[in-house]
Parts: C-alpha cells; structure tokens; sequence
C-alpha cells in the first residue's frame, strides 16, 4: 500500500516579489494566515524563508521567531521547516543563525551551483557544518538535491555518518543551472536511491519529494505522486495556477495537489501522520 502523500508548502521564499505576486505573504501575521489556509488545504509542512516589512529577505533570528510563534498560534500541529539556504549571496554563517530557534527541520542544500544568473555557494566544509549544527540540535535536515552529484555528495556523507537516516531528499527541478523537469530526470534520481551501485538506503531509511519550479510544478507534483513521493508546491516556486493566471493563495496550489491526490487514491498526511513517517519527534508543539 502506498504511504500517504506528504505535501509541503513554500509560501514566500527569498526571490518572488510582491511586484510579480501581489498575494505573497511578507509579514509574520500574512505568513500565518497562508500557513493556517495551506494546512486546511492539505500542506502538513511549511517551508519557511522570512521577510522585512519592507520585503527584504532576511536571516534575522527574532524575525524567524516572530513568524514562527504566529504560525504556531494559528496551526499548532504543523511542522515548520525553516530555510538555510537565505538569498543567493547570504553568508553561511547569516544562514546557519536561525537554527538556535531549533525547529523540527531544516533545508540542507548539498552543493554549489549556478542560479539563474547567480552563483549559489555552498563550501563543502559549510555543508558539513550546517549538517552536524542540525545533528546537534535534533533538526532534521531536508536534502535540497537540484542535480545528480548533490545526490552522490549525500549519499557520501551518509556513509560517512555525517548525514543520518531517516534521511529525507528533496528534488528541486528546474532552476536554470539545475536539471530541468524533464520528467526522465526525476525518474534517474529516484532510481539512484534504489541503486546498490550508489546507495546502501533500504525502503525504510529513507523519503523522498519533489519542487517544481515554474511550469514544471503541477506536471512533476503528478509524476511524484504516481511514483510513491511527495510533493512541495508554493510561491517560492511558482506563482501562476494555469499559464498567464496569478494564482490566489498558496492554498490554491495545495488544494489542487490534495484533489488530484484524491482522484489518484493517494491519502493526504495529516501533520501528525508526516512527523511519524518522518521520524520526527512532536516535541516541538
């Protein structure tokens, strides 16, 4: 039998702009209404980046706790996971200070890399650290894999014990610079976690989803979804509900994955069956 479908939301991000978006969520009141609506619509995880007043992404600690505390308010139940990854440009040490908050999870991102017309950097050594910061803490990483050498690089450090199971891979497809979503690339990373050539992970040790991004997010979100995954929609990814039409909310995004996930027979994890399939502890409610 198939395990529910885990969907996360990523309802602001650090790149889309009120200016594209008008329904971006910036505030911590705003981020906690879309939080409440998404988890009403399905999302049982929300991925977190934060924002000034102004709409300036930030790694700010009291601005991460201002918006989890209204979140929590509102959506108790949910797991929040925030980002360490912050804009492109942010320094390590900037990405790394909000984990002293120490949420459920936390986003790992597994390489350098081009972005867009950026460099998004992560040092090898920073990678480590972020990884035994979160190991520390008991927060559990989500594995940010954009191409197949991020997924050989965790599957390395997984045998070097410094990433441990349950682990759980997060796709994101279709950045330029990443693979794109080719429908073929998610199917080669999924085989890689199956591949004794690559991987020692039995069934067991390991989850796995995909982020679309931009067109791709509603073709990808189905092809996980048909494949035992899970899935991430959200405006960090995508701002349009069809071609040329601003969607709503971020709970649009997701009320559209629980209904399809319905038609599919998929069952929607409620909060609470996602920390169990996760390994994740409740202590954080």
């Amino acid at each position: 039998m198939t395990h529910p479908l885990i969907i996360t939301c990523a309802i602001t991000g650090a790149e889309t702009t009120k200016e594209r978006q008008p329904h971006l969520p910036i505030t911590p009141q705003e981020q906690a209404a879309a939080a409440e609506e998404a988890v009403k619509a399905g999302a049982s995880i929300i991925h977190l980046h934060v924002r000034e007043d102004d709409g300036k992404p930030t790694q700010r600690v009291e601005r991460f706790e201002e918006s989890i505390r209204a979140i929590r308010k509102r959506v108790p139940e949910v797991i929040i996971q925030i980002s360490t990854g912050g804009a492109i440009g942010e320094s390590v040490e900037n990405r790394s200070k909000p984990l002293s908050l120490k949420p459920e999870m936390a986003s790992l991102n597994l390489g350098t890399m081009n972005f867009g017309d950026d460099i998004f950097y992560n040092h090898p050594r920073d990678i480590v650290g972020l990884a035994s910061r979160m190991h520390q803490m008991h927060v559990m990483p989500e594995l940010e894999i954009y191409e197949t050498g991020m997924l050989e690089s965790s599957f390395r450090l997984a045998k070097q014990g410094i990433l441990r199971e349950p682990l759980h891979f997060q796709f994101v497809l279709g950045v330029p610079g990443g693979m794109s979503g080719d429908p073929r690339n998610l199917v080669h990373l999924v085989s890689l976690l199956h591949s004794p050539l690559h991987s020692t992970l039995s069934s067991t040790d390991f989850h796995w989803g995909v982020a679309g991004i931009g067109r791709y997010q509603l073709p990808l979100a189905i092809q996980a979804m048909v494949m035992g995954g899970h899935v991430r929609v959200g405006f960090e990814d995508n701002i349009f509900y069809h071609k040329g039409e601003i969607a709503k909310s971020n709970a649009q995004l997701v009320e559209r994955i629980s209904r399809i996930a319905g038609e599919l027979g998929r069952e929607v994890a409620t909060p609470a069956q996602a920390r169990k399939m996760l390994g994740i502890s409740p202590s954080h409610i």
